[in-house]
């Protein structure tokens, strides 16, 4: 298995078919879904991803999607769409998508959007990691080291912690 995942959420047979093509010929790992359920349903490995995602879906649509993932570390945004317009491409972008591509879009662009969403989601993982371990470290602390920490971490030497 590749060391990233893209989520492609398209109610669009044909237009599933045709990213997946681009996706693969591409190297990248693709899987597809009809439905913004079905993508729910999903049980999604743990890998840096990047979500494609349709803004007019059947049943929950692509930004009303975006809201409900917002309260979890979720895949970076790249939206599609073929009735795209100007307050619908500004909701998306302030709710922190990567991109807002109307269809037809160019190859280059998906892909570059793609590649940053991914490179995106690597890094927040990483934050995300390196935060744990500090928590964990923190929480492993005795009552008089947690004490001492501040005093340590403003920079005082040894003595003037201990005075």
């Amino acid at each position: 298995m590749k060391d990233h995942i893209v989520f492609v959420v398209d109610d669009d047979d044909r237009m599933r078919e045709a990213l997946l093509e681009l996706l693969t010929s591409a190297d990248l790992n693709a899987v597809t879904f009809g439905s913004s359920a079905e993508y729910l349903a999903f049980a999604k490995p743990d890998l840096p991803a990047c979500l494609i995602l349709d803004v007019n879906l059947p049943d929950i649509n692509g930004l009303d999607l975006q809201r409900q993932l917002a309260v979890e570390p979720h895949p970076p945004i790249v939206f599609i769409t073929g009735h795209g317009d100007v307050p619908r491409s500004v909701r998306a972008l302030k709710a922190g998508a990567v991109d807002f591509l109307t269809k037809p879009f160019s190859d280059a662009d998906l892909l570059g959007a793609i590649h940053a969403s991914i490179a995106q989601d690597r890094a927040a993982r990483l934050t995300r990691v390196t935060l744990a371990t500090l928590q964990q470290r923190l929480a492993a602390l005795t009552p008089r080291e947690r004490e001492v920490l501040p005093l340590v971490v403003s920079g005082l030497l040894n003595k003037q912690s201990a005075a």
